[in-house]
């Protein structure tokens, strides 16, 4: 079955390599990720370009599911990636705690916010049920599933108020930075890393820029002169993410300071006006990309056509990584092997489920023309 490489499936399969990458602290191959120089990461482009997805499953004027049938496949996506959520964490739980018991280390169990599971195991299991309590790098799918289940509201006002949809999302956004509302975590204090009210935004923006309407029709209108309005923000961006001095002092900004600082969990201005940035003025180089490095673009979007499952094995083989460099004190051998085999099992992850689908196809097709 031929499978059409496109720029959102090829922008995911970048963002689910990235976010293995970056997920090992310390590896020497993270220096190459566009973490390191811009404000923005993967993990905004992930939230984003799945907003965009989003657009496709609604449908287009005059060819739109009905509500009761999206609310329904929203929520079976939602409770979907909550079952992978808990299953990757006891996976990462259970990695921890066998390190441990091998190298006979008990700190090991203190790593990622997993102290809790192990002291207190009663009540931190009720809150990895809830998703009240996270592991470290295993927080994104807990707020992609609250974004699932906050979609539905803004797939109703874009069928009956398409207008009112950026600006909503936008009042959540501000009030949530103006009166520094988070997310609680439970049982051990602190609030979430991803905080859902701040980054549905990138989401919703990802939704209304996929429009051929609206704000979408009018960025497609205007892309050029946005582009040359982004290139000097891109530039800002990676001088203040290396050297992160230039910004401004934190002690001396205005109130509410999350509108100034560089926050990630909050998902501050700063960082949402460069990742905007960033799109408009990279948004160009697919087709270039396409043309020179059709290999690499077929790669990539067969990973992004099968993200939740690269992504649930990313996460493990992230931790794995961090584990291996741990033990063998990382260095660019170590290192080089961990990406090498790390991106090799992610491709065999997204290339089972093509093979299953060609198989299957196979079978009917010979079904069908049977006597």
């Amino acid at each position: 079955m031929t499978r059409q490489a496109n720029a959102i499936d090829f922008w995911r399969g970048f963002a689910l390599i990235s976010i293995f990458i970056n997920h090992i602290p310390g590896i020497y191959y993270t220096r190459f990720t566009h973490a390191n120089y811009s404000l923005s990461d993967s993990a905004d482009l992930f939230v984003f370009l799945a907003g965009w997805a989003l657009r496709y499953v609604v449908g287009t004027p005059g060819r739109q599911h009905p509500l009761w049938y999206l609310v329904l496949r929203l929520g079976g996506r939602a409770l979907t990636l909550y079952a992978a959520q808990i299953l990757i964490t006891m996976i990462a739980i259970a990695m921890l705690a066998a390190t441990a018991v091998l190298s006979d280390n008990p700190l090991l169990l203190e790593w990622h916010n997993a102290a809790a599971v192990f002291q207190d195991p009663i009540p931190t299991h009720v809150g990895l049920a809830l998703l009240t309590h996270q592991l470290g790098y295993f927080n994104i799918l807990p707020l992609y599933v609250v974004l699932m289940f906050m979609a539905p509201l803004f797939v109703l006002i874009d069928r009956y108020a398409p207008h009112l949809v950026l600006p909503v999302s936008l009042a959540i956004y501000l009030v949530t930075l103006a009166f520094n509302i988070g997310v609680p975590t439970w049982p051990v204090e602190g609030e979430w890393f991803f905080n859902p009210l701040a980054w549905q935004l990138i989401f919703v923006l990802g939704f209304v820029l996929a429009r051929q309407d609206g704000i979408g029709g009018f960025a497609r209108q205007h892309i050029v002169p946005l582009r040359i309005i982004a290139v000097p923000i891109v530039i800002c961006g990676a001088v203040v993410a290396y050297n992160d001095w230039w910004w401004f002092d934190p002690t001396k900004l205005p109130n509410p300071k999350l509108f100034f600082l560089i926050s990630k969990p909050f998902n501050s201005p700063p960082r949402v006006i460069q990742f905007l940035a960033l799109i408009a003025l990279f948004s160009i180089t697919y087709p270039y990309i396409k043309r020179w490095a059709s290999g690499l673009v077929e790669f990539l979007s067969m990973l992004g056509r099968n993200s939740l499952y690269v992504f649930c094995v990313g996460s493990v083989l992230s931790l794995a990584g961090q584990i291996v460099r741990y033990l063998y004190q990382g260095n660019i051998y170590s290192d080089t092997a961990v990406l090498i085999l790390g991106v090799a099992i992610m491709a065999v992850t997204a290339w089972l489920p093509e093979l299953r689908e060609d198989i299957k196809a196979g079978s009917r097709s010979s079904v069908a023309s049977s006597p």
